[in-house]
């Protein structure tokens, strides 16, 4: 069950061939997936080799090889984790009993949403960044871009054959209709907001990276805990992969981090900018926004949908199985900042409607520890300013603080002073600017960007300047 059988027209590990109505479904719908990937993917490369990995086994260890392929032949397939003998359902109103294999018929409305939720956003993100590739500051980011992008579209794979498999006519009716959003689009958006937003650039691109992949990860980490079998070990693999992509955008960022650092401490009465690097606060304002917007995709701090999810056995908590609690939670309480009057308060609320709001604490708790990461490249520079994230009711289109100004340090403000200090706290006109302006390709082996640092290491024990895109 762990190896994957590439001389199938669809790679797998779930017996597609033995069942032939799904994979005749699937044979159909892979032609209109590569239509779909030459029009919205990578813009300008799909005709070159590229240093890429693929899955050939789920196994936790060695589960990936390395080798150049163009774009367009990427082996996208349906790749399952190992299941669990006798897994049992760990939380809600269904603990214990045992996981489903077959969607319970009274929450098949329900699973289809969260399936097509998440299975929205994976080709969305390839749309935000087609045009990227145009700008790259390396041929070792440019591989990363497009590592990044080939796994999105197999993770739409992934959610696509939930849906084929398991919701029959709707279903195929919601794989289709992946396909037929577009990123941005203003008669047919992608479901989440978050997911309209322009990536202009690569410092957009790896704060994405970084903050939104990282959503990602937590969502697809709940939906792991999910009593239906099936999105369980899908999502438990798609996890093997989302690892790589906070990586692309952790270091990125870092990198950038490093690069103004240096120029800082060469000329530490210059703006940064004569240097042609981006300087801290820019860095911070860009932080301010791609951090509010991802927390909007957790959705409200109290959500009758997310305690139904719970009771239900379809999503559960982040690691859900390593808690302690009794794993119902109907009588348990959790403390969030709910807004009284004209006050963020920390009140104590029933704990199932707030879980929306506890997954939100892990993912800020989280993004926390790679941004001290990033603190500390600023520190053994000698530089005497920290990056930090702004409070979770800044900038929020989603929550009770939707309707209020916060700023970046929690105070509730007027929208005299939100427009009087905005420019602060997001990023300005001249900032998008000026950051578009140093977006010029460099595609020399070994070479970068002036505005960012070389990798500590290359991709898979390869040299820095390794060629991994192959223009010639």
């Amino acid at each position: 069950m762990g190896s994957i059988d590439y001389l199938e027209r669809i790679p797998n590990n779930v017996d597609l061939a033995g069942n032939r109505r799904l994979q005749r479904a699937l044979e159909e719908w892979q032609p209109r997936f590569l239509e779909w990937w030459r029009d919205m993917g990578p813009e300008g490369y799909q005709a070159r080799d590229v240093y890429l990995r693929t899955a050939i086994s789920v196994d936790a260890q060695g589960w990936a090889q390395f080798g150049y392929l163009k774009m367009p032949d990427y082996r996208w397939g349906i790749f399952l984790a190992e299941p669990e003998a006798n897994r049992t359902i760990a939380f809600g109103d269904h603990k214990g009993e045992p996981a489903w294999q077959e969607v319970p018929g009274e929450y098949r409305g329900t699973l289809r949403r969260l399936i097509v939720t998440q299975g929205d956003t994976e080709p969305a993100s390839v749309e935000q960044q087609r045009h990227l590739g145009r700008t790259c500051p390396s041929l070792y980011d440019l591989r990363n871009l497009f590592q990044v992008n080939v796994e999105e579209g197999r993770h739409l794979w992934a959610m696509v054959y939930l849906l084929q498999a398991y919701f029959g006519r709707d279903g195929r009716e919601e794989a289709e209709a992946l396909l037929q959003r577009r990123s941005g689009d203003t008669d047919k958006p992608r479901i989440l907001g978050a997911f309209n937003e322009k990536t202009p650039d690569w410092l957009s691109f790896f704060m994405f990276s970084f903050f939104t992949d990282r959503d990602g990860k937590y969502q697809l980490a709940s939906l792991a805990e999910s009593g239906f079998d099936p999105l369980s070990r899908t999502c438990r693999f798609m996890l093997t992969e989302e690892a790589h992509h906070m990586f692309v955008g952790e270091s990125g960022v870092g990198r950038i981090v490093q690069r103004t650092c240096e120029i800082m401490k060469q000329h530490p009465t210059d703006d940064p900018r004569t240097h042609g690097v981006i300087d801290l606060p820019a860095i911070q304002r860009y932080l301010n926004f791609h951090f509010s917007v991802s927390l909007d995709l957790f959705g409200s701090e109290i959500s009758t949908n997310a305690a139904n999810f719970y009771t239900l056995g379809l999503k559960g908590r982040f690691e859900e199985t390593k808690k302690t609690d009794d794993h119902l939670l109907k009588n348990a309480t959790y403390r969030i900042i709910t807004l009284e009057k004209d006050r963020l308060l920390e009140t104590e609320q029933p704990a199932l409607p707030t879980l929306n709001e506890r997954l939100r604490d892990d993912y800020v708790a989280d993004c926390q520890r790679g941004v001290d990461r990033w603190n500390r490249v600023i520190r053994e520079h000698g530089i005497d300013v920290q990056l930090r994230l702004p409070h979770r009711g800044f900038h929020r289109a989603i929550g009770a603080c939707a309707e209020v100004r916060v700023s970046p340090d929690g105070r509730l403000v007027s929208q005299a002073e939100w427009d009087a200090h905005k420019h602060e706290w997001l990023p300005t006109e001249a900032d998008k600017t000026y950051v578009q302006n140093l977006m010029k390709g460099v595609t020399e082996p070994g070479k970068f960007a002036n505005w960012i640092a070389a990798p500590a290491r290359g991709v898979n024990g390869q040299p820095v300047d390794f060629e991994y895109v192959r223009l010639a």
